[in-house]
């Protein structure tokens, strides 16, 4: 029984391409980090607008008393 190995890869040098479509490969290589850097500055900036919201006297009314007839028990 043989044993099936995954392909080598050998390391990354950079300026180097690594196979066939160089120019393309050699400029997507950064666009995952970069999705991923954006992402979490959205995921940030939705958190902080939510901390601002959360903090109104409106909102913290409107949670208390949700959270009063919530736990009312009318039996």
């Amino acid at each position: 029984m043989t044993t099936q190995h995954p392909p080598f890869h050998p390391p990354y040098t950079p300026g180097v391409p690594r196979h066939g479509n160089s120019i393309r490969d050699s400029l997507d290589r950064g666009a995952a980090t970069a999705e991923y850097a954006i992402a979490t500055m959205a995921a940030v900036g939705f958190a902080g607008l939510l901390v601002v919201i959360m903090r109104s006297d409106e909102v913290r009314g409107i949670l208390t008393d949700l959270v009063r007839s919530a736990l009312t028990f009318n039996g």
